[in-house]
């Protein structure tokens, strides 16, 4: 059974950067894409990125895009997500998701693994 454990969320000054790492245990990591995705206070959960299984390629929304950027680390079944120049309204949990394909998908529905979550406040 395929578990995933997110680590380095906290607490952060508007600008500021943090770095969000999630890792895999159980399965052939490398023959998972990979997402990540957040929730904030009312929200609905929403896509934040994602990376192709060999990490080739990735993925990003709109409000993310320039400040965030996801890689990953095969050999250490470790995926990551770099947030620089934070803004409040990131305030999140944060959750990575994998799904056994090559592309990340912006569907949570598409993915069959979760992590239980990290939360990143950004404060103004």
């Amino acid at each position: 059974q395929v578990q995933l454990v997110e680590s380095g969320g906290g607490l952060v000054q508007a600008g500021a950067s943090l770095r969000v790492s999630c890792a895999a245990s159980g399965g052939t990591f490398s023959n998972y894409a990979a997402g990540w995705f957040r929730q904030g206070p009312g929200r609905e959960r929403e896509f934040v990125g994602g990376i192709s299984r060999g990490g080739a390629r990735t993925t990003y929304a709109d409000s993310v895009k320039g400040r965030f950027t996801i890689s990953r680390d095969n050999a250490k079944n470790t995926v990551y997500l770099q947030m620089n120049s934070l803004k409040p309204e990131d305030t999140a949990v944060y959750y990575c998701a994998i799904r056994e394909a090559v592309w990340g998908s912006p569907n949570p529905k598409d993915y069959a693994y979760w992590g239980q979550g990290t939360q990143v406040t950004v404060s103004s």
